[in-house]
């Protein structure tokens, strides 16, 4: 029997998205859930937890990257975002295999390195899948495939989280592997293997298979579209004040997160729940948080999207803030070794907790998408809101990293207790996510000045920080991942400013080879592990590049930008 193309009608279209988006929930709710609670059952503690946590969220926060790529380069035969989405989801298929022989917990380094590839792989599809969406779905469909999407999305990490945790009580970790890989197959073969996608501009879903267009023909071609797709990125980011008031919004929390990361799960295991239990709250929040992300879209477009922004944001915190109170009033304060008895009084709290926050979070969470969506440049739309989604998990990782470490030395209660105050940071800005009628206003050149000072800066309190802080120390990962981000936006600030300057190709070539330099500086994890004859030449060339980084970006901030001056829409 012949597989129909799910693109070819409005309703496939719609449950084709919701599969492709549940493949990528499933790893997600497999490790953040399933593996996250089994490592603190082993006596991992919530600080290494959290850092676990941490590594495999840090891909999506840079998947951005990869839009330019899925972009330009295709497969004549198995077409253009077709093509990807199949490599993409072997590939994680692949990945996940290859855990089932890592021993827990003496190898969590290796199986953290692998799932952190996995997420590499995953983070790609899911640019090639927005990508697909926008190019499938008509006008009238967007918003219900947005809505479903995400829910899909949700209800992977349900099927991931609770209900590999329940097969892992029968199976152990290799059965949970395996029924996580063979879902993300199932789709593979079920819908991704019957697609044809549409020609340029035809109709959605009309079943045409994509034309090898010229673009993807050669390098030479190839590149070309990259530099004219990168001069158009960043005159969207710092043209106007609304889009990049969007980046550092994107970066703060979205909300308090404490009650949707691993800390939850560790407090799940030390007040006695079993497996079971935990499973089933897993489940539940899931598809309440599911639900709300639907409903929360639908009040926001008839009441204002950031006003019911603001006010669900706020609504996050309040179930974070009622269990830090219980915590504190029951004398609950540090992490305990699992396998105590029950506390059942704690528990029935965390339940409420846990179902609220699903509720306002899953309230948020799609109207603060659709935000985003406002802010974008159609021209660039998936590289842009990608980027917005990707500093949004940058964020997400951050959160899980400090939480984790905060936890094991201040407690819970004064963990919950900060998490919540700052997720309400976010709401002051709220008022300029607005986007200019204009690409570039008269204060694009200002923007992009200040910006510049700002990486050059941060690339600077690198140098001092990199020869003199103490390597045991927990909070390097945090750190780390704030480094990491300077590097890659100081890269590509370097990399597409030299395209606008237009003043001198020399210059514009320093640039680019400053900026390959700068994406490099992610080797400098592994400089702890060299041999004692290349560790302190490595350290010097890692200071020397980000020396080098300050210098290339301040000189670039202070000069002149004819490529930024202001435009119509």
């Amino acid at each position: 029997m012949r597989l129909p193309n799910l693109l070819a009608t409005a309703r496939g279209r719609l449950f084709a998205f919701f599969l492709l988006y549940t493949t990528e929930g499933v790893p997600l709710g497999f490790a953040a859930t399933a593996v996250a609670t089994q490592l603190r059952r082993m006596g991992v503690g919530p600080a290494e937890i959290g850092a676990f946590v941490a590594a495999f969220y840090l891909p999506w926060a840079f998947k951005w990257a990869f839009g330019p790529l899925v972009d330009v380069f295709r497969s004549r035969r198995w077409g253009h975002r077709r093509a990807w989405i199949l490599g993409t989801q072997l590939g994680m298929v692949l990945t996940l295999l290859s855990v089932m022989w890592v021993p827990l917990p003496q190898g969590l380094a290796w199986f953290t390195a692998l799932l952190f590839v996995h997420n590499l792989i995953a983070a790609t599809q899911d640019v090639a899948i927005d990508a697909l969406a926008v190019s499938t779905l008509a006008d009238e469909e967007r918003g219900l495939a947005n809505g479903l999407m995400f829910a899909g999305a949700s209800l992977g990490q349900a099927i991931g989280g609770a209900g590999v945790l329940a097969v892992m009580d029968v199976t152990g970790l290799q059965g949970g592997v395996i029924v996580v890989a063979a879902s993300i197959l199932a789709v593979t073969v079920f819908v991704v293997l019957p697609m044809k996608e549409a020609f340029a501009g035809g109709a959605p879903g009309d079943g045409t298979e994509v034309a090898p267009g010229s673009a993807g023909a050669g390098l030479r071609a190839a590149g070309v579209q990259m530099r004219r797709f990168a001069e158009d990125a960043f005159r969207s980011f710092l043209g106007a004040r609304g889009p990049l008031m969007g980046v550092w919004v994107s970066l703060l929390p979205a909300g308090a997160m404490a009650l949707g990361l691993a800390l939850q799960s560790n407090l799940a295991v030390e007040l006695g729940m079993s497996d079971d239990a935990v499973a089933l709250m897993a489940l539940v929040s899931t598809v309440v948080g599911g639900l709300c992300m639907v409903l929360g879209g639908w009040l926001a477009d008839r009441l204002g999207r950031l006003l019911t922004l603001g006010v669900y944001t706020a609504l996050i915190s309040v179930p974070v803030l009622y269990l830090a109170w219980v915590l504190h009033a029951a004398g609950y304060v540090m992490p305990r070794a699992p396998g105590g008895p029950p506390l059942p009084d704690l528990i029935w709290h965390l339940w409420v907790a846990t179902i609220v926050y699903a509720f306002t979070n899953g309230l948020m969470y799609g109207t603060r998408s659709a935000v985003y969506m406002d802010l974008t440049n159609p021209a660039v739309a998936g590289t842009q809101f990608t980027a917005y989604m990707a500093m949004q998990n940058l964020a997400i990782a951050f959160a899980a990293g400090w939480q984790g470490i905060a936890a094991e030395r201040f407690g819970y209660p004064l963990t919950l207790l900060i998490d919540a105050l700052t997720g309400l940071v976010g709401i002051a800005l709220l008022p300029w996510l607005v986007r200019s009628v204009a690409l570039c206003d008269e204060a694009a050149e200002r923007r992009a000045r200040t910006v510049g000072r700002v990486l050059a800066a941060a690339c600077l309190v690198f140098v001092p920080w990199w020869w003199l802080h103490d390597r045991a120390e927990a909070a390097n990962d945090i750190l780390e991942t704030i480094f990491t981000f300077v590097f890659v936006a100081s890269a590509l600030y370097l990399a597409a400013g030299g395209l606008l300057q237009r003043e001198s190709a020399a210059f514009a070539r320093a640039a680019r080879v400053l900026a390959l330099a700068l994406l490099m500086m992610y080797a400098r994890r592994w400089v702890p592990a060299l041999q004692d004859v290349l560790h302190d030449p490595a350290r010097l060339v890692v200071a020397v590049v980000a020396l080098a980084g300050a210098w290339g970006l301040w000189r670039m901030a202070e000069r002149g930008w004819p490529g930024l001056a202001a435009t119509g829409p």
